[in-house]
């Protein structure tokens, strides 16, 4: 093996707009090394659960906070930062020296600073690394040799939107057809059309979404670009499809020639509209869906949304919409699939190489960075996963890569370790994973027997992830992670119920009955319920003693946050061991009859 290095020249010749600081202070130019066969994994696959006869290493351990990754022919490594407030560089080179696996050279150029710091951007085109900020693709002609480009760093593509910087889901994602041109998506600047405060006041109502909605004219879709002309602006592009809220990875597909792009979808409706969506339906809705894109497409947004659930696109409810009506919404295109709500999918790869089993190659990975708003239930995502892809549709999605969060139930968006974000093939055909919570990058190889893989590995895989509070649709109630609060249900125990069942949760000895130790207080939870909601007319016996005094309904005066408060206080104080209860049990039960007497 022959290694040549370069120390790195100051200045070294790259313009302003991608200047260069390096990490390290020798930087690995050409490499000689081509490794004759996979490298060994780690003991425990740097974490990972993957199917039978896959195996993992760990890349490098930190890097930053990485978004997508790019690999080249000679398998060096881009890794693109989600901004460069420290001016040394939004984008990292790393090179595999003695062909172990690992990072053994790692450099970072480029000094711009991304507004809103959500650039994803990075990849590799017809001999071109194409890299991403907020406002520009700029792209850099990749040497043999040379980790750092040392070419004319060109500027392809610049947002001018003035509002650019306030736009929620301004990301540059770029795509390529093979045909000398370049698809980038614009993203919407609200959330479901009903944010007027990039036009001004309009006098919508709140929550009310403007119809036609002005973000579709220069938002919420995908511009098809020249690939190589420079200086180019948004007018200088031709729409190719709408209603597409928030893209952040595309690809252009090998199995039928078109573009395919994973979309993010609506937020807040159990916040929003309470009398449509409860906390639950919020949690699970809308689905985040696998677009197949074609020129005229329009998949709805704002007007409508998929649900994965039912199976159809349903009118949105900032345009009228009670969560079944289809209405316009019936002319809008279908997903290829649809995932569960708010799993953010951030990156779509197509495998093409020839070390995975063949089925991988008749389908699309996708990465999930995770849910941060599906309080008050376990929020989800954190995987990998493949989609089997027939005639342009999907039945199904499958878990490929687990392990990301490290624990079963996140209850906080920071709970999860890892975050998925950024998915790339190598040469070999090795997938290679990065994640943005530190900057991990994982290689996913396989080392099986190719033609024996199939459904019992996938089972197998099933099995082992399929009932983890990130991964399962959580049911209704029983999932709900918004317990009632003691400290609250103590307040309100000492003002509502202390007058007549005391502070000690004993009664008052003759008429009202003890709490303490009481069966009816650990037993179901139902008729404790009951009773704070409706009340207690008539006889009742309370550790072998009866009680006839009268308990008043509070159903129009305690909401379902309170009730479930008070009844997680008592059922845990005074010697009391028995679960919490949720607001949605106290919802459950308050939706169904009025009790007669006990």
């Amino acid at each position: 093996m022959r290694i040549r290095f370069t120390r790195l020249p100051k200045p070294f010749a790259v313009p302003a707009s991608l200047s260069l600081w390096c990490v390290l202070p020798l930087i690995v130019f050409a490499c000689s090394h081509e490794p004759s066969a996979l490298p060994p994994s780690d003991p425990d696959n740097g974490g990972l659960i993957l199917p039978a006869g896959f195996e993992a290493l760990t890349v490098i351990d930190s890097v930053g906070l990485t978004r997508h990754i790019a690999v080249t022919e000679t398998g060096d490594i881009y890794a693109k930062l989600r901004y460069s407030r420290d001016k040394l560089g939004g984008t990292v080179g790393i090179r595999d020296i003695d062909g172990d696996g690992r990072a053994d050279s790692i450099v970072r150029f480029g000094d711009y600073e991304d507004v809103g710091g959500s650039a994803v951007g990075v990849t590799i085109h017809d001999g071109y690394l194409y890299t991403s900020t907020v406002r520009q693709v700029l792209r850099n002609k990749l040497i043999p040799g040379e980790l750092v480009p040392s070419s004319r760093t060109e500027v392809i593509l610049t947002d001018t939107d003035p509002n650019v910087a306030r736009n929620w889901h301004t990301t540059k994602p770029a795509a390529f057809d093979g045909r000398g041109n370049m698809y980038i998506p614009f993203g919407s600047p609200s959330d479901a059309g009903q944010d007027i405060t990039m036009y001004g006041p309009t006098g919508i109502p709140e929550g009310k979404g403007l119809d036609p909605s002005p973000e579709r004219e220069m938002h919420a879709g995908i511009w098809k670009f020249d690939a190589s002309l420079e200086n180019q602006v948004q007018t200088d592009g031709i729409k190719y499809a709408t209603g597409l809220r928030s893209i952040v990875g595309m690809a252009w597909s090998p199995l039928d020639d078109h573009l395919y792009a994973v979309v993010n979808g609506i937020d807040n409706f159990h916040t929003l509209y309470p009398k449509i969506y409860s906390a639950w339906q919020a949690a699970v809705l809308p689905s985040e869906i696998l677009a197949r894109v074609k020129e005229g497409s329009d998949f709805g947004w704002p007007y409508a949304y998929y649900d994965q659930l039912q199976g159809k696109n349903v009118l949105a409810p900032a345009y009228g919409g009670d969560g079944y009506t289809v209405d316009r919404a019936s002319a809008f295109d279908d997903p290829v699939i649809g995932f569960p709500g708010h799993w953010a999918p951030m990156e779509i790869l197509f495998y093409r190489g020839n070390q995975f089993p063949e089925r991988y190659k008749q389908g699309a990975f996708v990465a999930f960075h995770g849910s941060t708003d599906r309080s008050p239930y376990p929020q989800s995502g954190y995987i990998v996963c493949f989609v089997p892809i027939k005639d342009g549709k999907a039945s199904h999605w499958e878990v490929f890569a687990d392990g990301f969060a490290r624990v079963d139930t996140v209850e906080n968006t920071g709970d999860a370790v890892y975050r998925p974000m950024g998915l790339a093939e190598g040469p070999d055909g090795s997938l290679y994973i990065s994640e943005s919570n530190k900057g991990r990058i994982w290689r996913v190889m396989y080392k099986g027997n190719k033609k024996a893989f199939g459904e019992k590995e996938l089972d197998a895989m099933a099995r082992l992830t399929e009932n983890k509070t990130y991964i399962k649709t959580p049911v209704e109630g029983m999932d709900n992670l918004d317990k009632g609060s003691l400290l609250e249900g103590g307040i309100l125990y000492n003002t509502y119920c202390a007058t007549c069942h005391q502070r000690d949760g004993e009664g008052d000895k003759n008429r009202f009955p003890p709490l303490a130790q009481s069966e009816r207080v650990v037993g179901p939870v139902e008729p404790v319920v009951n009773a704070i909601l409706y009340g207690i007319q008539g006889e009742i016996t309370v550790r072998g003693k009866t009680y006839n005094g009268y308990m008043p309904p509070h159903e129009n005066i305690l909401d379902d946050h309170a009730v479930a408060s008070i009844t997680t206080y008592i059922r845990s104080r005074w010697g009391n061991k028995a679960s919490a209860v949720t607001p949605s049990e106290v919802a459950r039960i308050r939706a169904s009859s009025r009790p007669v007497s006990p």
